[in-house]
C-alpha cells in the first residue's frame, strides 16, 4: 500500500481525527522538488471543500512546526471518492461484497491485478472472487486497492485507475 511512513501518519491523523473526520488515509510520494502529501477524510454526512480546506490548516500547522518532511511538498487533503483507496484491512473488512481492484507486488495466480468481490476477511487473508476463479490474497502482497464503483460494475466497465 502507498500509506505514508508511519511517523507521518501518528502525527497527522489525531489531527484529522481531533476534528471530527475519518482519516482513511494518508500517501506520501517524496521528490526532492515535487514531494506530495495526500490525506483522504471522510465522514457520514460527506466531505466538502470546507471540510478539506479545515484539515489542511490544521495539517499545514502542525508540520511547520513539527517539519517531519525536509523536501519541499504540496499538501493536498481530499475525500476518498467512489474509487476510495484501501489503506487498511479493516477497509476491506468494511467493504464486504463490494468489488476492488488490486494491484499485487507479485503475481498470485498468474495475476498482477485482481478485480473482484471481497468475499471474506481472515486474519491477513482478504478472499476475493473474480469471474468464479477465488484468489486468497495476503494483504502484505497488496500494493494498491481501490473500490470500484457501483455505476461501473452496472456498465460492466472496469475502473481505470
Amino acid at each position: 500500500m502507498k500509506q505514508a511512513p508511519e511517523h507521518l501518519v501518528a502525527l497527522i491523523e489525531p489531527i484529522v481525527e481531533g476534528l471530527g473526520y475519518e482519516c482513511v488515509g494518508i500517501e506520501y510520494h517524496p521528490h526532492p522538488r515535487h514531494g506530495l502529501l495526500r490525506i483522504y477524510i471522510d465522514s457520514g454526512n460527506g466531505i466538502v471543500l470546507d471540510d478539506c480546506s479545515k484539515v489542511s490548516h490544521q495539517v499545514s500547522g502542525m508540520l511547520d512546526v513539527e517539519d517531519p518532511i525536509p523536501d519541499n511538498y504540496q499538501l493536498e487533503v481530499s475525500s476518498p471518492g467512489a474509487d476510495r483507496p484501501f489503506f487498511k484491512i479493516s477497509q476491506f473488512e468494511r467493504f464486504k461484497g463490494s468489488t476492488v481492484q488490486v494491484n499485487l507486488f507479485k503475481a498470485i495466480g498468474g495475476r498482477k491485478r485482481i478485480t473482484g468481490l471481497i468475499e471474506k476477511v481472515e486474519e491477513d487473508i482478504i478472499t476475493l472472487i473474480e469471474n468464479s476463479q477465488i484468489f486468497e490474497v495476503p494483504f502484505s502482497a497488496i500494493s494498491k486497492a481501490r473500490l470500484v464503483p457501483e455505476y461501473l460494475i452496472e456498465k460492466g466497465v472496469r475502473s481505470g485507475k
